[in-house]
């Protein structure tokens, strides 16, 4: 059990970031973290915030729940879903307290994504490495996922060693919840599924866009009130807003670097969050090490607000904790979870708290 501790160095970052949590917000938070095995993870890692004392704390790991790359919860019966990177990709329920409820196929690849249609108890994952989209009907009363449907993704981008083939990287609902998008980094495309959440169907892919060849599209987050999305591009490490249609397709609007001026060294952008007003964006950087942080305006353009190192190495996934005015940063390759406080413009600091999670590349709230 790993205990965090307050440095003398901190003290004075970290009072003020507690102070500047306002009084509602006090309250415990549960998170988890899923780690990578051949990365020194031993499993799934609970992790508990008590914002009264502003103090972190990482219990022991659950054994058994290896691999665990992506998850959501809020299935029915309360039912959370992990996905393990395997060649053999299965999807996993579990009960409240991590009992296993029972496991799909995903029917591909290294699944790393999942969505959930909460309403309808439908699901669908992305498979990395052989490309495509699997579409699961949930038990209504267990939430267990049934047998897919599976839909291939076909082309290849002109980045060899990382376009060869296909590559599905997310999978989401669409705000109006009549279509299921799917990005592919290896083929450069946006993909609309027609979903009828009544009938719990979904329709064969039509592309929706075309990001700019070799820029491997990686994560899309949807603007909270303006149909607007902003899809962060790996392997080219832009941040792309784009305008959203009714027919489930998008145009470009904008493009910005996520990468600070005047930066030469190997980079690849990572995840993407939204904050819930819609005035904030955040994009992680891997190789360049951190976060950069834009300011939306009223129609959702975003401008550059800051560049902050995010506390380790190789930050794949970042989690928001808007009611408690913090962000957790899980930076792969240095197995440590580091905590920023947010101000009240959006901007982060450090508050030189840090968690020892090896292989972190998945973070959850309970």
């Amino acid at each position: 059990m790993t205990d965090w501790t307050m440095t003398r160095r901190s003290a004075l970052t970290a009072m003020a970031a507690t102070i500047a949590v306002p009084a509602a917000a006090k309250r415990s938070v549960r998170l988890i973290a899923g780690t990578y095995a051949r990365e020194g993870g031993k499993g799934l890692y609970p992790i508990g915030y008590d914002a009264d004392r502003d103090r972190w704390q990482v219990e022991a790991p659950i054994p058994g729940i290896d691999d665990a790359s992506f998850g959501v919860g809020g299935g029915p019966g309360g039912a959370y879903y992990l996905v393990r990177e395997q060649t053999q990709g299965e999807i996993s329920a579990y009960a409240p307290g991590w009992a296993k409820r029972g496991t799909a196929p995903t029917k591909g690849a290294d699944p790393c994504y999942i969505a959930l249609d909460r309403a309808s108890g439908c699901l669908a994952i992305a498979n990395y490495s052989s490309g495509g989209v699997a579409f699961h009907r949930l038990d209504p009363r267990t939430g267990v996922p049934g047998d897919p449907v599976l839909f291939d993704h076909v082309g290849k981008g002109p980045n060899m060693a990382r376009q060869e083939g296909p590559h599905a990287h997310w999978v989401g609902f669409s705000p109006d919840r009549r279509w299921l998008h799917s990005i592919d980094l290896g083929t450069d495309t946006l993909y609309a599924y027609r979903f009828d959440p009544t009938a719990r169907t979904l329709a064969r892919p039509v592309v929706a866009w075309h990001a700019d060849p070799g820029a491997g599209p990686r994560h899309l987050v949807h603007h909270p009130r303006l149909p607007r999305a902003y899809v962060v591009c790996e392997l080219s490490n832009t941040l792309v807003t784009l305008d959203a249609a009714a027919d489930g397709r998008f145009v470009t609007r904008s493009r910005l670097s996520t990468l600070p001026a005047g930066y030469r060294g190997a980079s690849q952008a990572a995840h993407i969050a939204i904050d819930p007003t819609g005035r904030r964006l955040y994009v992680s950087n891997r190789g360049q090490n951190g976060i950069a942080v834009f300011a939306l305006d009223a129609a959702g353009v975003p401008t550059l607000l800051q560049h902050i190192a995010s506390g380790g190495d190789w930050p794949r996934f970042f989690l928001l904790l808007d009611d408690a005015r913090r962000m957790v940063v899980a930076n792969e390759r240095s197995g440590t979870l580091a905590i920023f406080a947010i101000g009240p413009d959006g901007r982060l600091s450090a508050t030189g708290q840090q968690l020892a999670v090896p292989g972190a590349v998945l973070l959850g709230r309970l």
